[in-house]
């Protein structure tokens, strides 16, 4: 007998509609969907959607870290951050990890590997709801940073590599005065050891850079491992990311950058707090402003799970687009971004990744289930 599912009386999003009927998952995929009632279970007129793929949450960091000094169990800790995310919606996350000792750092490439292997014994003993992956962040101005990706390079779990540079006067830290009042007060530095802390990163940036961007990026491309760039900020920075083979442009902070980035097929990625704030925290472009021009592709949470779901509802309540392009930008359009071909919309042969959503004016969306293959999850 096949394990089937009917979820009925639900407006379902499909990428081009919203359609008002029933949807039979059986044997783990979408076996079909159409207008009007039938048996099964009555969604109450709630929203249907396909489960969200986040391909980029700092999120997981703070659950095995959660204070200075003190280091969490880390199968827990993934546990704690797996219940956060499917209870937000998500079904299919990227956990990111970091690579490239920075300054005052407690967490080491030893550790991220650890917490690599531990998220695939995860996946493999079925102790999460969400399907989990790993996108490691590679600060390529550090000097260990190729050791460190070489660390956690052969983990299953890898499918996603961004290449990240934080040293002051470019990218993110453009403004010299935003990477003072945020670095500054960060590591309780003097004036003058600002100073030398900011001429010292910019010349390891200068030094270990370019050929870590080049290593990184050619194992990525034998082992067919998506690559993001990060923070580009000019013309020349997205030329630089494609020559590497990048398919992601994460976090674009002008738009002349999104524009060139999108012009050239990457997938332009923001941050969904963008949309639910207002804008960057950071003083940088905004992710409805690229909205506006047509060069943005994809929503992530980066620091706040939930704030994926919301950042859609925000969007097409505010009427900035329609409920299913909003939705497509956490699901369909991430998925595509890394190879995903089974899964991200409501379409008959794919995975039976859902979520039950309702909503009221004015007030966060709610998530009342969730289904992962055809299993409720959440």
């Amino acid at each position: 007998m096949p394990d089937e599912t009917i979820l009925t009386n639900a407006r379902i999003v499909t990428p081009e509609a919203v359609i008002n009927g029933h949807v039979v998952m059986r044997d783990g995929v979408i076996a079909g969907f159409d207008e009007g009632p039938a048996t099964g279970d009555d969604m109450g007129g709630d929203i249907l959607i396909p489960g969200l793929v986040e391909l980029h949450t700092d999120h997981i960091e703070g659950h095995f870290n959660p204070r200075p000094r003190v280091m969490w169990n880390k199968m827990a800790a993934i546990q704690a951050h797996d219940n956060q995310i499917a209870g937000s919606g998500i079904t299919t996350v990227f956990d990111a990890l970091r690579v490239g000792t920075e300054e005052n750092g407690t967490l080491t490439a030893d550790d991220m590997a650890e917490m690599g292997r531990t998220i695939d014994r995860a996946v493999a003993e079925g102790r999460v709801r969400a399907d989990h992956y790993i996108h490691l962040r590679c600060e390529v101005s550090a000097a260990d940073v190729v050791e460190g990706f070489d660390k956690i390079a052969g983990n299953p779990r890898l499918k996603l590599v961004s290449l990240m540079d934080h040293a002051p006067g470019q990218r993110q830290f453009a403004d010299m005065d935003a990477y003072r009042a945020y670095f500054q007060k960060k590591l309780n530095m003097s004036d003058a050891d600002f100073d030398a802390f900011s001429a010292r990163r910019l010349a390891e940036s200068e030094r270990h850079a370019p050929p870590a961007r080049r290593a990184i990026a050619g194992v990525c491309r034998e082992r067919g491992i998506a690559v993001a760039s990060h923070d580009d900020a000019t013309a020349a920075h997205v030329a630089a990311a494609i020559e590497l083979g990048t398919r992601i442009a994460e976090f674009p902070t002008t738009v002349e950058a999104a524009a060139a980035s999108r012009e050239a097929g990457l997938h332009v990625l923001m941050g969904a707090p963008n949309i639910v704030r207002g804008g960057s925290h950071s003083g940088n472009v905004s992710a409805i402003e690229l909205l506006h021009r047509g060069t943005l592709d994809i929503l992530s949470s980066d620091y706040v799970p939930f704030s994926m779901l919301q950042a859609v509802f925000v969007l097409a309540e505010s009427g900035e687009c329609d409920l299913p392009a909003a939705i497509r930008l956490v699901t369909a359009n991430p998925a595509a971004a890394v190879g995903l071909a089974d899964r991200g919309a409501i379409a008959r042969g794919l995975r039976g990744d859902l979520v039950r959503v309702s909503t009221s004016a004015g007030d966060p969306p709610v998530v009342r289930a969730v289904w992962r293959e055809g299993r409720r999850v959440a």
